[in-house]
């Protein structure tokens, strides 16, 4: 199995963050993506979160990529604040990992200059609890941990929000909340905010978090079994889906990447590894 594993400290980070500008800028690269390997087949490294996003790639590698004349390296993150900035500077040549809201906060903030296709799976968010089974046993004052970053915060406290555990403020766009856009919080909430990635390991230290669906399922937690609230999937904008840098948004090997992560095959095997609607299909 062709997997590179990064699992990152904050200043660890940091430093790796610094490594990769040093490998690329990421500037005059009009290159075809990929490294063309024996027999014609092109190598394309591509970023992803460990799960589900490298097992539904490893899935394409082991099955499909071949046929289509691609093979597929896989880089592993843990951390969201990595993938984009190795895919701009060339490290990458292509990322699966994250929805668009987070994608157009990234672009905003950092100036990439990468695009992305439709999305290939929905990761529902859901609150799990290791202390109460039930929405309704949640004590008043209970500590809830959300994300930090804005766009999943924004995207926990709409759960909330939609049981009635909170009221937001309507007036602001709902992927841009914050906890300091709840008008009333009936049950005296305290909110805890954490990065994504330590949220499963708050449970013992909290009444509740609210866990990304890819962190939830790295520490055998499923959001159908284990959730107190789960998130609705229709019409859901947070599908995870391909970027790749806009100068290779057209290349023949990446959009047979892309087709095959939108085809019968990879939606016969969310549905099948993920048969409790863990992961959906978004296409």
């Amino acid at each position: 199995m062709k997997h590179t594993k990064l699992s990152l400290s904050a200043g660890a980070a940091a430093a790796a963050a610094l490594v990769l500008s040093a490998c690329g800028d990421g500037e005059d690269d009009a290159g075809p993506a990929g490294e063309e390997l024996e027999g014609g087949i092109v190598e394309l490294t591509v970023g992803a979160s460990p799960a589900p996003h490298a097992d539904i790639l490893q899935f394409i590698d082991d099955e499909l990529a071949e046929d289509a004349g691609i093979s597929i390296q896989i880089q592993e993150f843990d951390d969201y604040n990595l993938p984009n900035e190795a895919l701009d500077d060339g490290d990458l040549d292509a990322n699966y990992f994250q929805h668009e809201p987070w994608f157009n906060s990234e672009v905003e903030e950092n100036g990439y200059d990468i695009v992305h296709f439709e999305g290939v799976h929905i990761e529902p968010f859901a609150l799990y609890s290791s202390q109460h089974e039930e929405v309704g046993a949640l004590p008043e004052g209970a500590t809830i941990a959300l994300n930090n970053d804005p766009s999943n915060q924004a995207r926990g406290l709409v759960l909330l929000a939609e049981e009635g555990l909170i009221e937001i403020d309507e007036d602001v766009d709902q992927q841009a909340l914050t906890i300091n856009d709840v008008t009333e919080n009936p049950n005296d909430f305290e909110f805890l905010e954490a990065d994504a990635a330590a949220l499963t390991r708050t449970l013992d230290d909290v009444d509740a978090a609210v866990i990304n669906g890819n962190y939830a399922l790295e520490a055998g937690l499923s959001p159908t079994d284990d959730g107190l609230l789960v998130e609705d999937a229709d019409d859901n904008p947070h599908a995870n889906f391909l970027a790749v840098r806009a100068e290779h948004e057209d290349d023949e090997h990446i959009q047979s990447l892309q087709d095959l992560l939108t085809s019968d095959e990879v939606r016969e095997h969310i549905e099948e590894t993920w048969d409790d609607g863990e992961i959906l299909p978004a296409f």
